[in-house]
């Protein structure tokens, strides 16, 4: 496997973003059905982290999976507020607001939310491990609908559709970037590596806890907790059949 796979797959999830921008027309009105799509994207991301990210990153490394997964989220929680701060903070609005955040902005606060999982992808590969189906589904998933609400968002605030799939498009070439680096720093990481995926996975409960699982509540109602249960079952049995 070389790095170039690496960088493939990375842009391929990343790129459903690109699609959540495709959907917007159809999604960006129907706002319950965009927070079961976002709801099902959690439950994927949950097996993900549950499944693949910290009992590998925990093997025998207690204390490191432990302090890893909490200065990931740590990180992240500290990382948002300045963005949101900065005006990112609509990125993963289902609702559209006429308040954009600038584009540095947006484009920060989705790279801060896409940039562990890139990492944790390239880093799998560079460990000699085979592509994940359950992970690249639980990325891909996740990416669409923050795609459909910060594109609906944009749109609200004014952005035109090439600023908007320059955004999206940039990000992509960013992601895969991020797993390149992944996989080409794996070899020298040992027990780092696991740790990585501590890391990353504290960053990303964060980013379940503090967007995409209220957001999806809010606008896709009680259901959203079946869709995130589904989610969660997919992704297992994709984890399994691996």
């Amino acid at each position: 496997m070389s790095v170039w796979t690496a960088v493939t797959w990375g842009a391929v999830t990343a790129a459903s973003l690109l699609v959540g921008q495709a959907l917007a027309g159809a999604l960006g009105r129907r706002h319950q059905l965009t927070g079961l799509i976002m709801g099902f994207g959690a439950g994927t991301l949950l097996s993900a982290i549950a499944y693949q990210l910290v009992p590998d990153a925990g093997e025998g490394h207690g204390w490191l999976v432990g302090s890893s997964l909490a200065l990931g989220a740590l990180t992240y929680f500290f990382a948002d507020r300045l963005i949101d701060r900065g005006g990112g903070a609509n990125r993963q609005r289902i609702r559209a607001t006429g308040a954009g955040g600038s584009g540095l902005a947006m484009f920060l606060g989705a790279l801060l939310d896409g940039i562990p999982e890139s990492f944790v992808l390239g880093i799998g590969m560079g460990m000699g491990e085979t592509v994940s189906a359950a992970f690249v589904v639980a990325v891909f998933v996740s990416n669409v609908p923050e795609g459909v609400a910060g594109t609906t968002s944009m749109r609200a605030a004014g952005w035109s559709t090439r600023g908007i799939t320059g955004l999206w498009g940039s990000l992509t070439v960013v992601c895969a970037v991020v797993a390149g680096l992944g996989f080409l720093s794996a070899g020298a990481m040992t027990n780092a590596g696991q740790g990585a995926e501590a890391f990353a996975a504290g960053a990303m409960l964060m980013v379940l806890a503090d967007s995409m699982i209220p957001e999806a509540y809010t606008h896709g109602g009680q259901a959203v907790g079946l869709a995130t249960v589904g989610g969660y079952l997919v992704a297992t049995a994709l984890a399994a059949a691996g």
